[in-house]
């Protein structure tokens, strides 16, 4: 009992320091995107690439984006990794995407990418290449950012309450957010199923 009090304390705790500006702006550059038409590449490895995939899911299925993520295709994911290095399978994939100015790189990552010490080379990378695009980088990223938050247009930093839970809080808190995004009034295009169903 004594951990799950702790546990949903520092989530309480943790909740409280978001900067609410910093989710402002993400929703303010996804709602520009969607005005352009600009597509959504979403990046993340590990817990981060499922975070990934259900954003993906909502930005299509709620707000009406176009986005896609790497991840969510195993086949060409795995070959890219086989043929050409984990370090470049994601900045690859945005070049075979025909990734362009304004287009929209979202980045969800504990540590955001280290280049020093080599963790995430291949978000590292893939931001690189978005910036030599001129891509719009966005992120949702805990510790200190990382390299997602050196370079991002906008993100939001998860603060570390507990150097003990940083992955699972942040990664707690990469769906949290996301799902406050899509279901801003700015952004929300077509309501979920129970919320439509409790409507009728």
């Amino acid at each position: 009992m004594k951990f799950i009090s702790q546990y949903l304390s520092e989530s309480s705790a943790l909740a409280g320091q978001i900067n609410h500006q910093s989710i402002s702006r993400l929703i303010d550059h996804l709602v520009r995107a969607r005005s352009r038409k600009a597509r959504v590449y979403v990046l993340g490895v590990g817990g981060s690439a499922a975070a990934a995939s259900h954003f993906v899911n909502d930005l299509r299925k709620l707000t009406g984006i176009d986005a896609r993520a790497p991840t969510d295709n195993v086949a060409e994911l795995t070959a890219r990794i086989n043929d050409d290095g984990w370090e470049n399978c994601f900045a690859d994939w945005l070049q075979a995407c025909r990734l362009q100015k304004n287009d929209v790189v979202f980045v969800f990552s504990v540590g955001g990418g280290d280049v020093k010490r080599n963790i995430s080379a291949n978000l590292v990378k893939a931001l690189q290449f978005a910036k030599r695009k001129r891509a719009i980088i966005l992120g949702i990223v805990g510790r200190t950012g990382g390299y997602t938050a050196t370079v991002a247009d906008a993100h939001v930093l998860i603060p570390v309450v507990n150097p003990d839970l940083i992955t699972p809080h942040t990664e707690s808190f990469h769906s949290l957010i996301a799902h406050l995004i899509i279901s801003h009034p700015k952004l929300q295009a077509a309501s979920a199923k129970w919320e439509a169903e409790l409507r009728r």
